[in-house]
């Protein structure tokens, strides 16, 4: 089985709910899941695992509403510049709220970050609006779309949800 690392940023424990749900079904399907907060990541830690999953909620910060919470831009566009992730395997996990005019906008910081490290998508980003509590079954579909991608092997082709 894969060892994934998934490295989030949670404040308001939205993220970290989506990451915890999602955990579980990974685990479940017997894969090895290591979790880090952002606030407590190194930049060596983005390279841990065969899947890296990066999560975030989409913040109101730094006057200019859509950026990434605070936490997970000071990891990836400070601390982590001189990171190489050439080929590497990467998921998002992006939230919002659809009272901003850029409701998941974290999820173009977040592809701005794959192209600049040089990193790989692994599958399209799971996007969650709104509260996540409700929305375990669209955390679910996306969790299988890992696992069935993982059991697919290494691949280059980014796959469509439902593959």
């Amino acid at each position: 089985m894969s060892s994934i690392h998934i490295i989030y940023a949670s404040t308001s424990g939205h993220t970290e709910y989506v990451v915890n749900v999602l955990t579980a079904l990974l685990r479940q399907h017997g894969h090895a899941v290591t979790l880090t907060r952002a606030e407590a990541a190194k930049p060596e830690d983005l390279q841990k695992g065969d899947v890296l999953l990066l999560g975030s909620g989409t913040w109101n910060t730094g006057g200019i509403e859509g950026q990434l919470n605070p936490h997970m831009h000071a990891l990836l566009f400070e601390r982590a510049t001189d990171v190489s992730l050439q080929r590497k395997r990467v998921g998002l996990i992006s939230l919002g709220d659809e009272r901003y005019y850029y409701t998941t906008r974290c999820t173009e910081h977040f592809m701005r970050f794959l192209k600049e490290c040089g990193a790989k998508q692994f599958l399209p980003p799971l996007i969650i609006v709104n509260e996540p509590y409700d929305q375990e079954e669209r955390i679910t579909t996306w969790g299988n779309a890992v696992v069935t991608r993982l059991a697919k092997g290494n691949g280059d082709r980014l796959p469509k949800m439902g593959q």
